[in-house]
């Protein structure tokens, strides 16, 4: 990541030639607090970042710090061989020393208008360099806690600051210009590549190279989509389910109505019935002349006639298809009697209504119907 760090210019001198030298501190150890969305961690309201003397003073960053170039304000990106003409005013020396807590470089400004600058009262230096941040808390050695610790420390340049954000106290990110802290590569390619850690984030089964804050973005939506797929499959079953028991309602009623419709005689069916029924109460009056057969469904009767021939005995606790089968039996007696039985006579010469026969007939008849009718009813 790039920082940029402010300190307080001193020592300044013109030389014969023109040139203005002086003496800068550009980095410090310790402990400096920074907000979260400045070190890539939205989440967090602020950040403590550890700069221990074994990095500051490592051989490697102490050496970044020598022949870098000096500019007037920090430039939108790395300064590099490719635009130096562009950015700098002029260059550090290669005496770099620990004085304390702080790193210091001797500097030469070269170039008239930003002399002129300094002249006038931009009385700041503000180093932009590079690091690694190593989120992993801990505590210093003097007691202090802190959330990361920076790593790998490497000057790029010093920027000439009119007020970096923390006066003359060493601070990540100076808002003077965008330098900032954002995250740019330190090769040779700052425009075409500036990105320099990057998470491999899975879209639609699609990999995708993003920040960090990006990655964090889409696995919010990704949960949110997620999420929403689960209400959406939860709300399609219930919905199925409830569809499927209002066809269940549908299929019991069709049912009922079927059973309805089955129940409705037609009136060929009536006839048959009205005729099965007359003939079976001739029947039963030709077995037993005196049974009652009003009110009685067919069963009822065979039952009754068969009590009124055999006895009570003959019908007590005996199922419907044996009382079937007696009066079955007594029907054929009936039949083999012959001339004797009225209704053998009647099968056997036809029906020849005349005088009280013809009154007995119709009789039977209307009595046949209104049986049929009271069974109905009872339907």
């Amino acid at each position: 990541m790039n920082f940029t760090d402010a300190v307080t210019v001193a020592g300044t001198r013109r030389r014969d030639d023109g040139y203005l030298v002086a003496d800068a501190r550009i980095a410090r150890t310790g402990i400096q607090t920074y907000l979260g969305s400045e070190v890539g961690k939205p989440d967090m309201s602020t950040v403590k970042v550890y700069r221990p003397g074994s990095e500051v003073f490592a051989d490697d960053t102490l050496k970044s710090a020598a022949h870098r170039p000096v500019t007037n304000d920090h430039p939108p990106e790395l300064v590099t061989s490719e635009n130096w003409k562009k950015y700098s005013v002029g260059q550090t020396s290669d005496e770099i020393t620990g004085e304390g807590i702080f790193i210091r470089v001797p500097l030469m400004v070269s170039d008239e208008a930003a002399i002129k600058d300094i002249e006038a009262g931009k009385q700041e230096l503000s180093a932009g360099y590079t690091c690694d941040l190593d989120f992993t808390a801990g505590v210093t050695p003097t007691g202090e806690a802190y959330d990361a610790i920076q790593k790998n420390i490497r000057i790029n340049h010093v920027a000439v600051v009119r007020a970096g954000r923390a006066g003359s106290k060493v601070r990540i990110g100076d808002g003077v210009a965008p330098w900032g802290i954002a995250p740019l590569t330190s090769d040779q390619k700052p425009h075409e590549e500036k990105i320099m850690t990057l998470k491999t984030v899975t879209v639609d089964g699609i990999p995708v190279e993003v920040t960090d804050q990006g990655a964090t973005v889409i696995g919010t939506l990704q949960t949110r989509l997620a999420d929403a797929n689960i209400k959406f499959a939860d709300a399609e079953k219930a919905h199925q389910a409830a569809l499927a028991a209002k066809d269940a309602d549908l299929a019991k009623k069709d049912a009922e109505i079927d059973a309805m419709k089955a129940k409705v005689l037609s009136d060929a069916d009536l006839d048959k019935r009205v005729q099965a029924r007359a003939d079976l109460i001739a029947l039963a009056t030709s077995i037993a002349k005196d049974v009652k057969t009003t009110g009685l469904s067919d069963a009822a009767i065979r039952k009754a006639v068969v009590a009124a021939k055999l006895g009570d005995a003959a019908i007590a606790d005996k199922a419907e298809a044996y009382i079937d089968a007696r009066f079955d039996i007594l029907a054929e007696d009936a039949k083999k009697s012959g001339g004797s039985d009225p209704f053998a006579r009647v099968v056997s010469d036809g029906l020849k209504p005349t005088g009280d026969a013809h009154t007995q007939a119709n009789d039977a008849w209307n009595k046949s119907v209104n049986d049929l009718n009271a069974w109905r009813k009872e339907a």
